[in-house]
């Protein structure tokens, strides 16, 4: 019985420890603004349909996979009033 107790707290131990070495790891880089085109995010616009407009409906996952890596965005979620930054070369992201 204690053999299994010990295993049992090693092996929450070793999950814990890695649950906790995986969220140190994470790290969030933005890039620098500045000169960057942005949109402002109005009721019922999705990330998705603001990046169809810029895109011209060409390739807009590749432009929606740019603006949430340029606003340091880890899903597609956004909110009326967020300013949202944008590629300044569209053509190169949808290529």
């Amino acid at each position: 019985m204690l053999v299994v107790a010990v295993a049992l707290l090693s092996l929450g131990g070793f999950w814990l420890g890695t649950r906790a070495a995986g969220h140190a790891a994470v790290q969030v880089v933005v890039p620098s603004h500045a000169g960057l085109p942005w949109v402002e995010v109005r009721q019922g616009d999705t990330l998705w349909a603001i990046a169809d407009v810029l895109s011209g409906g060409e390739n807009p996952g590749a432009v929606v996979e740019a603006i949430k890596r340029l606003n340091g965005l880890p899903d597609s979620i956004i909110h009326p009033g967020t300013r949202l930054y944008v590629p300044r070369d569209i053509a190169a992201v949808v290529r």
